[in-house]
Protein backbone atom coordinates (compact mmCIF):
# COMPACT_ATOMS: atom_id res chain seq x y z
CA UNK A 1 0.00 0.00 0.00
CA UNK A 2 1.57 3.21 -1.18
CA UNK A 3 1.44 6.24 1.37
CA UNK A 4 -0.29 8.85 0.64
CA UNK A 5 0.72 11.96 -0.67
CA UNK A 6 0.97 14.60 1.36
CA UNK A 7 1.48 18.41 0.66
CA UNK A 8 4.48 20.06 2.88
CA UNK A 9 6.40 22.63 0.14
CA UNK A 10 6.08 25.81 1.97
CA UNK A 11 6.34 28.99 -0.10
CA UNK A 12 8.52 31.34 1.94
CA UNK A 13 8.18 34.98 2.53
CA UNK A 14 10.25 37.43 4.31
CA UNK A 15 9.51 38.15 7.80
CA UNK A 16 9.81 40.97 9.84
CA UNK A 17 13.38 40.23 10.42
CA UNK A 18 15.01 41.77 7.40
CA UNK A 19 18.62 41.19 6.73
CA UNK A 20 19.04 44.97 7.36
CA UNK A 21 17.09 44.43 11.07
CA UNK A 22 19.25 41.69 11.83
CA UNK A 23 22.28 43.32 11.38
CA UNK A 24 20.82 46.68 13.46
CA UNK A 25 20.45 44.07 16.55
CA UNK A 26 23.57 42.04 15.71
CA UNK A 27 25.39 45.64 16.27
CA UNK A 28 23.84 46.61 19.17
CA UNK A 29 24.48 43.67 20.80
CA UNK A 30 28.12 44.14 20.00
CA UNK A 31 28.19 47.65 21.27
CA UNK A 32 26.99 46.15 24.79
CA UNK A 33 29.50 43.67 24.84
CA UNK A 34 32.11 46.29 24.16
CA UNK A 35 30.67 48.91 26.37
CA UNK A 36 31.18 46.66 29.04
CA UNK A 37 35.02 46.30 28.24
CA UNK A 38 35.11 50.26 27.68
CA UNK A 39 33.43 50.93 31.16
CA UNK A 40 36.03 48.63 33.62
CA UNK A 41 38.69 50.40 31.48
CA UNK A 42 37.27 53.89 32.58
CA UNK A 43 38.60 56.35 35.03
CA UNK A 44 35.54 56.84 36.29
CA UNK A 45 35.32 53.06 37.14
CA UNK A 46 38.87 51.83 37.13
CA UNK A 47 39.94 54.58 39.42
CA UNK A 48 43.24 54.84 40.72
CA UNK A 49 45.42 53.31 43.58
CA UNK A 50 45.72 55.51 46.67
CA UNK A 51 49.51 56.99 47.24
CA UNK A 52 51.24 58.08 49.99
CA UNK A 53 54.39 60.59 50.59
CA UNK A 54 56.97 59.69 52.63
CA UNK A 55 58.54 63.28 53.13
CA UNK A 56 54.79 64.73 54.68
CA UNK A 57 53.76 61.19 55.83
CA UNK A 58 50.24 61.66 53.93
CA UNK A 59 48.34 59.12 52.14
CA UNK A 60 45.23 59.80 49.74
CA UNK A 61 42.84 57.23 49.15
CA UNK A 62 42.35 55.41 46.36
CA UNK A 63 39.20 55.38 43.92
CA UNK A 64 37.26 52.68 41.67
CA UNK A 65 37.82 49.49 41.24
CA UNK A 66 41.84 49.85 41.54
CA UNK A 67 41.56 52.17 44.57
CA UNK A 68 39.42 50.00 46.39
CA UNK A 69 41.35 46.54 46.09
CA UNK A 70 44.27 48.20 46.11
CA UNK A 71 45.78 46.80 42.90
CA UNK A 72 48.84 47.75 41.24
CA UNK A 73 49.26 48.19 37.27
CA UNK A 74 49.76 44.42 36.71
CA UNK A 75 46.76 43.37 39.20
CA UNK A 76 44.83 46.01 37.13
CA UNK A 77 45.86 44.74 33.69
CA UNK A 78 44.46 41.36 34.86
CA UNK A 79 40.99 42.58 35.29
CA UNK A 80 41.07 43.06 31.36
CA UNK A 81 41.87 39.44 30.47
CA UNK A 82 39.65 37.80 33.04
CA UNK A 83 36.64 37.81 31.70
CA UNK A 84 37.82 35.93 28.47
CA UNK A 85 38.84 32.83 29.77
CA UNK A 86 35.54 31.59 29.53
CA UNK A 87 34.82 33.26 25.88
CA UNK A 88 38.18 31.60 25.13
CA UNK A 89 37.02 28.34 25.85
CA UNK A 90 33.35 28.49 25.04
CA UNK A 91 34.17 29.89 21.15
CA UNK A 92 35.29 26.79 19.39
CA UNK A 93 32.73 24.52 21.27
CA UNK A 94 30.23 27.16 19.54
CA UNK A 95 31.77 26.55 16.13
CA UNK A 96 31.55 22.69 16.42
CA UNK A 97 27.99 23.49 17.70
CA UNK A 98 27.13 25.75 15.16
CA UNK A 99 24.99 23.44 13.42
CA UNK A 100 22.53 22.94 15.99
CA UNK A 101 23.19 25.19 18.91
CA UNK A 102 22.60 28.86 19.38
CA UNK A 103 22.84 31.37 22.16
CA UNK A 104 25.19 31.06 25.36
CA UNK A 105 26.81 34.67 25.43
CA UNK A 106 29.35 36.44 23.22
CA UNK A 107 30.94 33.15 21.85
CA UNK A 108 28.44 31.90 20.20
CA UNK A 109 27.81 35.28 19.21
CA UNK A 110 31.38 36.14 17.94
CA UNK A 111 31.36 32.96 15.94
CA UNK A 112 28.00 32.71 14.00
CA UNK A 113 27.29 36.35 13.68
CA UNK A 114 29.75 37.30 11.24
CA UNK A 115 29.27 34.58 8.90
CA UNK A 116 25.35 35.40 8.96
CA UNK A 117 25.93 39.04 8.13
CA UNK A 118 28.50 37.72 4.96
CA UNK A 119 25.39 35.71 3.92
CA UNK A 120 23.03 37.80 4.08
CA UNK A 121 25.06 40.74 3.03
CA UNK A 122 24.70 42.34 -1.76
CA UNK A 123 27.52 41.07 -3.17
CA UNK A 124 29.04 44.41 -3.52
CA UNK A 125 28.50 45.79 0.18
CA UNK A 126 29.75 42.48 2.01
CA UNK A 127 32.64 44.36 3.97
CA UNK A 128 30.73 47.41 4.69
CA UNK A 129 28.00 45.15 6.30
CA UNK A 130 31.24 43.37 7.91
CA UNK A 131 32.64 46.80 8.83
CA UNK A 132 29.54 47.93 9.62
CA UNK A 133 29.16 45.08 12.30
CA UNK A 134 32.80 45.52 13.42
CA UNK A 135 32.12 49.34 14.20
CA UNK A 136 30.35 48.70 17.28
CA UNK A 137 33.79 47.42 18.67
CA UNK A 138 35.53 50.56 18.90
CA UNK A 139 32.45 52.53 19.76
CA UNK A 140 31.10 50.37 22.54
CA UNK A 141 34.91 50.64 23.58
CA UNK A 142 34.74 54.61 23.82
CA UNK A 143 30.96 54.96 24.77
CA UNK A 144 32.00 52.84 27.62
CA UNK A 145 34.64 55.37 28.69
CA UNK A 146 32.20 57.74 28.58
CA UNK A 147 29.75 56.24 30.11
CA UNK A 148 32.02 54.52 33.22
CA UNK A 149 33.14 57.92 33.66
CA UNK A 150 29.79 59.96 34.43
CA UNK A 151 28.38 56.85 35.84
CA UNK A 152 31.31 56.39 38.27
CA UNK A 153 31.49 59.73 39.18
CA UNK A 154 28.21 60.49 39.96
CA UNK A 155 27.15 56.91 41.53
CA UNK A 156 30.20 54.75 42.03
CA UNK A 157 31.40 52.20 39.53
CA UNK A 158 29.50 49.06 40.99
CA UNK A 159 26.16 51.01 39.36
CA UNK A 160 27.92 51.13 35.77
CA UNK A 161 27.52 47.02 35.71
CA UNK A 162 23.98 47.06 37.33
CA UNK A 163 22.90 48.96 35.14
CA UNK A 164 24.55 47.28 31.83
CA UNK A 165 23.05 43.89 32.91
CA UNK A 166 19.52 45.44 32.99
CA UNK A 167 20.24 46.99 29.13
CA UNK A 168 21.31 43.58 28.13
CA UNK A 169 18.65 41.72 29.29
CA UNK A 170 16.40 42.24 26.13
CA UNK A 171 18.80 40.69 23.94
CA UNK A 172 18.91 37.60 26.18
CA UNK A 173 15.87 36.98 26.17
CA UNK A 174 15.63 37.90 22.09
CA UNK A 175 18.47 35.39 22.14
CA UNK A 176 15.76 32.55 23.45
CA UNK A 177 12.95 33.43 20.89
CA UNK A 178 14.72 33.90 17.77
CA UNK A 179 14.62 30.71 15.04
CA UNK A 180 17.46 29.18 14.50
CA UNK A 181 20.34 30.86 12.11
CA UNK A 182 20.33 28.73 8.74
CA UNK A 183 24.24 29.39 7.47
CA UNK A 184 25.62 28.81 4.07
CA UNK A 185 27.34 25.78 3.98
CA UNK A 186 25.88 23.48 6.90
CA UNK A 187 22.95 20.74 6.45
CA UNK A 188 19.26 20.97 8.20
CA UNK A 189 19.76 19.89 11.66
CA UNK A 190 16.11 18.59 11.77
CA UNK A 191 16.93 15.45 9.30
CA UNK A 192 19.25 14.43 12.23
CA UNK A 193 16.43 15.25 14.56
CA UNK A 194 13.68 13.04 12.26
CA UNK A 195 16.45 10.51 11.85
CA UNK A 196 16.72 10.26 16.07
CA UNK A 197 13.26 10.05 16.09
CA UNK A 198 12.37 7.41 13.37
CA UNK A 199 15.66 5.10 15.31
CA UNK A 200 13.10 5.81 19.03
CA UNK A 201 10.57 5.39 17.89
CA UNK A 202 11.75 1.58 16.65
CA UNK A 203 13.47 1.33 19.70
CA UNK A 204 9.93 1.75 21.41
CA UNK A 205 8.06 -0.79 19.14
CA UNK A 206 10.60 -3.98 19.86
CA UNK A 207 9.99 -2.82 24.12
CA UNK A 208 6.55 -2.99 23.18
CA UNK A 209 6.67 -6.38 21.33
CA UNK A 210 8.71 -7.48 24.40
CA UNK A 211 5.84 -6.67 27.21
CA UNK A 212 4.22 -9.20 25.43
CA UNK A 213 6.31 -11.86 25.57
CA UNK A 214 6.21 -14.83 28.42
CA UNK A 215 7.93 -14.56 31.27
CA UNK A 216 10.06 -17.68 30.78
CA UNK A 217 12.22 -15.07 28.52
CA UNK A 218 12.69 -12.55 31.05
CA UNK A 219 15.91 -13.28 31.10
CA UNK A 220 16.49 -13.13 27.62
CA UNK A 221 15.20 -9.53 27.19
CA UNK A 222 17.27 -8.09 30.24
CA UNK A 223 20.19 -9.79 28.64
CA UNK A 224 19.11 -7.96 25.14
CA UNK A 225 18.73 -4.73 27.55
CA UNK A 226 22.05 -5.14 29.05
CA UNK A 227 23.34 -5.85 25.11
CA UNK A 228 20.94 -2.34 23.89
CA UNK A 229 22.48 -0.23 26.32
CA UNK A 230 26.00 -1.27 25.75
CA UNK A 231 25.80 -1.38 21.98
CA UNK A 232 23.94 2.64 23.02
CA UNK A 233 27.10 3.39 24.85
CA UNK A 234 29.26 2.22 21.74
CA UNK A 235 27.39 4.49 19.50
CA UNK A 236 27.83 7.25 21.81
CA UNK A 237 31.24 7.04 22.41
CA UNK A 238 31.75 6.40 18.53
CA UNK A 239 29.48 10.17 17.56
CA UNK A 240 31.81 11.81 19.95
CA UNK A 241 34.86 10.30 18.60
CA UNK A 242 33.95 11.14 15.38
CA UNK A 243 32.99 14.68 16.16
CA UNK A 244 36.34 14.96 17.79
CA UNK A 245 38.02 13.58 14.36
CA UNK A 246 35.87 16.24 12.18
CA UNK A 247 36.98 19.17 14.42
CA UNK A 248 41.16 17.88 14.15
CA UNK A 249 40.68 17.72 10.64
CA UNK A 250 39.12 20.91 10.41
CA UNK A 251 41.98 22.51 12.52
CA UNK A 252 44.36 20.77 10.10
CA UNK A 253 42.90 22.35 7.33
CA UNK A 254 42.84 26.20 8.87
CA UNK A 255 46.71 25.60 10.10
CA UNK A 256 48.08 24.64 6.44
CA UNK A 257 46.02 27.68 5.05
CA UNK A 258 48.76 29.71 4.49
CA UNK A 259 46.32 32.77 4.05
CA UNK A 260 44.28 32.24 7.10
CA UNK A 261 47.80 32.23 9.22
CA UNK A 262 49.35 35.23 7.93
CA UNK A 263 45.97 37.10 8.28
CA UNK A 264 45.94 35.57 11.93
CA UNK A 265 49.14 36.39 12.98
CA UNK A 266 48.95 39.95 11.91
CA UNK A 267 45.42 40.37 13.67
CA UNK A 268 47.60 38.87 16.73
CA UNK A 269 49.72 42.24 16.29
CA UNK A 270 47.05 44.84 16.01
CA UNK A 271 45.40 43.20 18.90
CA UNK A 272 47.83 43.12 20.96
CA UNK A 273 48.46 46.79 20.74
CA UNK A 274 44.72 47.94 20.56
CA UNK A 275 44.40 45.71 23.68
CA UNK A 276 46.59 47.26 25.64
CA UNK A 277 45.42 51.03 24.31
CA UNK A 278 41.96 50.36 24.82
CA UNK A 279 41.75 49.17 28.14
CA UNK A 280 44.94 51.86 29.13
CA UNK A 281 44.84 54.46 27.20
CA UNK A 282 42.52 56.49 29.12
CA UNK A 283 44.66 56.18 31.80
CA UNK A 284 47.62 56.86 30.08
CA UNK A 285 46.19 59.87 28.62
CA UNK A 286 45.14 61.57 31.90
CA UNK A 287 48.70 60.61 33.41
CA UNK A 288 50.53 62.06 30.43
CA UNK A 289 49.05 65.63 29.65
CA UNK A 290 47.10 65.51 33.48
CA UNK A 291 43.75 65.56 31.60
CA UNK A 292 41.00 65.63 33.81
CA UNK A 293 38.38 64.81 31.35
CA UNK A 294 40.39 62.18 30.10
CA UNK A 295 37.33 59.84 29.88
CA UNK A 296 34.83 61.91 27.60
CA UNK A 297 38.24 63.32 25.12
CA UNK A 298 39.49 60.22 24.80
CA UNK A 299 36.15 58.67 24.29
CA UNK A 300 34.37 60.72 22.24
CA UNK A 301 37.63 60.97 19.63
CA UNK A 302 37.44 57.05 19.48
CA UNK A 303 33.75 57.02 18.81
CA UNK A 304 33.87 59.22 16.10
CA UNK A 305 37.04 57.66 14.67
CA UNK A 306 36.26 54.39 15.27
CA UNK A 307 32.28 54.63 13.23
CA UNK A 308 34.30 56.79 10.60
CA UNK A 309 37.31 54.57 10.04
CA UNK A 310 35.66 51.62 10.17
CA UNK A 311 32.87 52.32 7.64
CA UNK A 312 35.55 53.96 5.31
CA UNK A 313 37.28 50.92 5.43
CA UNK A 314 34.37 48.54 4.32
CA UNK A 315 33.44 51.27 2.02
CA UNK A 316 36.99 51.41 0.22
CA UNK A 317 37.58 47.47 0.16
CA UNK A 318 34.34 47.21 -1.48
CA UNK A 319 35.41 49.92 -4.12
CA UNK A 320 38.68 48.48 -4.63
CA UNK A 321 36.82 45.28 -5.66
CA UNK A 322 36.15 42.43 -2.61
CA UNK A 323 39.71 40.20 -3.09
CA UNK A 324 41.41 38.92 -0.24
CA UNK A 325 45.10 40.11 -2.17
CA UNK A 326 43.44 43.60 -1.97
CA UNK A 327 41.98 43.37 1.80
CA UNK A 328 45.68 42.26 2.64
CA UNK A 329 47.27 45.97 0.97
CA UNK A 330 44.76 47.72 2.77
CA UNK A 331 45.39 46.18 6.12
CA UNK A 332 49.27 46.33 5.38
CA UNK A 333 49.75 50.04 4.57
CA UNK A 334 46.10 51.61 6.89
CA UNK A 335 48.26 49.38 9.96
CA UNK A 336 51.34 50.97 8.31
CA UNK A 337 50.74 54.87 8.33
CA UNK A 338 48.24 54.55 11.76
CA UNK A 339 51.05 53.39 13.73
CA UNK A 340 53.64 55.99 12.55
CA UNK A 341 50.82 58.41 13.53
CA UNK A 342 50.55 57.07 16.81
CA UNK A 343 54.33 56.88 17.64
CA UNK A 344 54.47 60.54 16.46
CA UNK A 345 51.20 61.39 19.05
CA UNK A 346 52.76 59.87 22.16
CA UNK A 347 56.46 61.95 21.04
CA UNK A 348 54.28 65.02 20.87
CA UNK A 349 54.62 67.81 24.47
CA UNK A 350 51.60 69.22 23.44
CA UNK A 351 47.64 68.03 23.89
CA UNK A 352 46.39 69.36 21.27
CA UNK A 353 49.10 67.76 18.47
CA UNK A 354 48.78 64.42 20.01
CA UNK A 355 45.11 64.41 19.91
CA UNK A 356 45.62 65.61 16.27
CA UNK A 357 47.83 62.95 15.22
CA UNK A 358 46.24 59.98 17.45
CA UNK A 359 42.58 61.14 15.71
CA UNK A 360 43.90 60.39 12.57
CA UNK A 361 45.75 57.56 13.51
CA UNK A 362 42.71 55.84 14.88
CA UNK A 363 41.22 56.86 11.81
CA UNK A 364 43.36 54.40 9.90
CA UNK A 365 43.68 51.54 12.15
CA UNK A 366 40.30 51.47 12.71
CA UNK A 367 39.41 50.73 8.78
CA UNK A 368 41.07 47.59 9.25
CA UNK A 369 38.26 45.53 10.82
CA UNK A 370 36.28 45.09 8.10
CA UNK A 371 38.83 43.32 5.89
CA UNK A 372 40.47 41.73 8.03
CA UNK A 373 36.83 39.71 9.18
CA UNK A 374 36.67 39.51 5.16
CA UNK A 375 39.90 38.05 4.86
CA UNK A 376 38.68 35.49 7.81
CA UNK A 377 35.44 34.35 5.97
CA UNK A 378 36.70 34.11 2.52
CA UNK A 379 40.06 32.22 2.69
CA UNK A 380 37.93 29.30 4.42
CA UNK A 381 34.95 27.06 2.81
CA UNK A 382 31.42 28.23 3.98
CA UNK A 383 31.44 25.51 6.45
CA UNK A 384 34.44 25.93 7.95
CA UNK A 385 33.42 29.86 8.36
CA UNK A 386 31.87 29.65 12.46
CA UNK A 387 35.19 27.71 13.60
CA UNK A 388 37.16 30.07 11.59
CA UNK A 389 35.99 32.83 13.07
CA UNK A 390 36.55 30.88 16.67
CA UNK A 391 39.95 30.64 16.36
CA UNK A 392 40.91 33.68 14.92
CA UNK A 393 39.39 35.23 18.47
CA UNK A 394 40.85 32.22 20.41
CA UNK A 395 44.38 33.46 18.74
CA UNK A 396 43.76 37.37 19.00
CA UNK A 397 42.86 37.23 22.84
CA UNK A 398 45.40 34.39 23.52
CA UNK A 399 48.01 35.86 21.71
CA UNK A 400 46.97 39.68 21.65
CA UNK A 401 44.41 41.54 23.96
CA UNK A 402 44.87 38.82 26.88
CA UNK A 403 48.47 38.95 27.67
CA UNK A 404 49.02 42.87 26.13
CA UNK A 405 47.35 44.74 29.26
CA UNK A 406 49.27 42.78 32.31
CA UNK A 407 52.31 43.56 30.51
CA UNK A 408 51.82 47.03 30.22
CA UNK A 409 51.22 46.80 33.81
CA UNK A 410 54.42 45.01 34.07
CA UNK A 411 56.56 47.40 32.34
CA UNK A 412 54.48 50.67 33.93
CA UNK A 413 54.94 49.33 37.22
CA UNK A 414 59.12 49.16 36.50
CA UNK A 415 59.72 52.10 34.39
CA UNK A 416 56.85 54.75 35.62
CA UNK A 417 57.32 56.40 32.41
CA UNK A 418 53.44 56.55 30.50
CA UNK A 419 55.03 57.93 27.33
CA UNK A 420 57.70 55.94 27.07
CA UNK A 421 55.50 52.37 27.82
CA UNK A 422 52.81 53.77 25.49
CA UNK A 423 55.70 54.25 22.80
CA UNK A 424 56.94 50.67 23.26
CA UNK A 425 53.91 49.09 22.95
CA UNK A 426 52.76 51.16 19.57
CA UNK A 427 56.33 49.77 18.28
CA UNK A 428 53.98 45.95 17.67
CA UNK A 429 52.05 47.26 15.07
CA UNK A 430 54.81 47.80 12.76
CA UNK A 431 55.65 44.01 12.67
CA UNK A 432 52.04 43.30 11.96
CA UNK A 433 51.25 45.90 9.25
CA UNK A 434 54.62 43.81 8.00
CA UNK A 435 52.76 40.11 8.02
CA UNK A 436 50.03 41.59 6.50
CA UNK A 437 52.08 43.08 3.41
CA UNK A 438 53.35 39.65 3.03
CA UNK A 439 49.79 38.19 2.74
CA UNK A 440 49.72 40.78 -1.11
CA UNK A 441 52.23 38.26 -2.48
CA UNK A 442 50.31 34.61 -1.05
CA UNK A 443 48.50 32.72 -3.65
CA UNK A 444 44.91 33.34 -2.07
CA UNK A 445 41.33 32.01 -3.80
CA UNK A 446 37.87 33.00 -2.36
CA UNK A 447 36.24 29.95 -0.87
CA UNK A 448 32.91 32.12 -0.33
CA UNK A 449 31.27 29.76 -3.47
CA UNK A 450 32.78 26.21 -2.52
CA UNK A 451 30.18 23.98 -1.89
CA UNK A 452 31.48 21.18 -2.37
CA UNK A 453 30.98 19.67 0.74
CA UNK A 454 27.80 19.95 2.82
CA UNK A 455 25.87 21.21 0.30
CA UNK A 456 21.98 21.71 1.50
CA UNK A 457 19.74 20.18 -1.14
CA UNK A 458 16.66 21.34 -2.00
CA UNK A 459 14.61 18.85 0.09
CA UNK A 460 16.67 19.65 3.36
CA UNK A 461 16.16 23.64 2.49
CA UNK A 462 12.32 23.07 1.97
CA UNK A 463 12.50 21.24 5.72
CA UNK A 464 13.80 23.94 7.61
CA UNK A 465 12.33 27.66 7.30
CA UNK A 466 15.28 29.90 8.39
CA UNK A 467 15.11 32.89 10.28
CA UNK A 468 14.49 35.10 7.80
CA UNK A 469 11.71 33.17 5.91
CA UNK A 470 7.88 32.19 6.91
CA UNK A 471 5.60 29.82 6.37
CA UNK A 472 2.73 31.43 4.57
CA UNK A 473 1.20 28.89 1.99
CA UNK A 474 1.49 25.07 0.55
CA UNK A 475 1.91 23.87 -2.29
CA UNK A 476 1.45 19.45 -3.61
CA UNK A 477 4.96 17.92 -3.62
CA UNK A 478 5.69 14.39 -4.09
CA UNK A 479 5.34 11.88 -1.68
CA UNK A 480 9.15 11.00 -1.26
CA UNK A 481 9.56 14.81 -0.19
CA UNK A 482 6.65 14.69 2.20
CA UNK A 483 7.94 11.45 4.06
CA UNK A 484 11.83 12.91 4.19
CA UNK A 485 10.29 16.29 5.79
Amino acid sequence: MEPPIISSTMIPTLSWFTPKRLLAIFCVINLLNYLDRGTIASNGVNGSKGTCTEAAATCTSGSGIQGDFNLNNFEDGILSSAFLVGLLVACPIFASLAKRLVGVGEASFISLAAPFIDDNAPTSQKTAWLATFYMCIPSGYALGYVYGGLVGSYFGWRYAFWIESILMLPFAILGFLMKPLQLKGFGSGNLIKVEESKTDASEVQVANASNVRDDSLSLKEEFRDNTSNDQSKSKSATKMFDQFSIFFIDMKELLLDKVYVINVLGNIGYNFVLGAYSYWGPKAVYNIYHMADADLVFGGITVVCGIVGTLAGGFVADFMTNTISNAFKLLSATTFIGAALFFGAFLCRNVNGFLALFSIGELLVFSTLGPVSYVCLHCVKPSLRPLSMAMSTVAIHVFGDVPSSPLFGILQDSINNWRTTSLILTTILFPAAGIWFIGIFVHSVDKFEDDSENQVSNIERSCTIPLLQEKTGETSTSHTQSLEC
